[in-house]
């Protein structure tokens, strides 16, 4: 686990770095999303991560998993995360040259922000990405990467007042019936 990003307040949330003792509240916001939200449940093949958290993001240096936590200790309920990963985008079902510009050592992949619902409104994810995007390029990564369904309400609209929209593949088809990905870049701080 780092001990970078610092924490940082968000009203009377904190937003930190995860802890072991933080999975099992982040996994919960993951797998209520996945199933709640996104309506089609967890996919081993798409969520691996999400089981085992501790082993993918707090023992790799050049891995992040963000938490906003609300309340105070020892009764803190996590309600909010963010992951960096040090994965591009796959081929497929990506289109080759989104997996290309986007290779995986160079980029940070930043995935899992979910909030739940009676907590946004707050500037958590806003405050969780931009925590990531100093991380990425502490960390000295190139590029900072996710896509997204924009069919999930309110999504798109976000992440287009935070990034820079690379490809919009519901044009194409290219991620497949179904999904309306759309793939962005942020800018990493200087």
């Amino acid at each position: 686990m780092s001990d970078y990003p610092l924490p940082r307040r968000t009203g009377p949330y904190q937003v930190r770095p995860a802890t072991a003792e933080d999975t099992e509240g982040a996994r919960s916001v993951m797998l209520d999303t996945f199933y709640r939200e996104f309506g089609y449940g967890y996919v081993p093949a798409w969520h691996a991560d999400v089981i085992d958290l501790h082993g993918t993001y707090l023992t790799d240096q050049r891995h992040l998993l963000l938490v906003a936590a609300h309340g105070d200790r020892p009764d803190q309920q996590i309600v909010a995360t963010a992951c960096l990963h040090s994965r591009g985008p796959a081929h497929p079902p990506h289109p080759r040259w989104i997996a290309e510009r986007y290779p995986s050592g160079s980029t940070a992949q930043l995935l899992r922000v979910y909030v739940r619902p009676e907590h946004r409104r707050h500037g958590l994810a806003r405050t969780m990405v931009a925590m990531a995007a100093d991380f990425a390029a502490t960390i000295g990564y190139a590029s900072l990467y996710l896509h997204t369904n924009a069919d999930i309400p309110g999504a798109q609209p976000f992440w287009n007042s935070v990034a820079k929209e690379i490809f919009d593949a519901r044009t194409t088809g290219e991620h497949g019936p179904g999904f309306a990905t759309v793939h962005y870049e942020i800018p990493l701080p200087h």
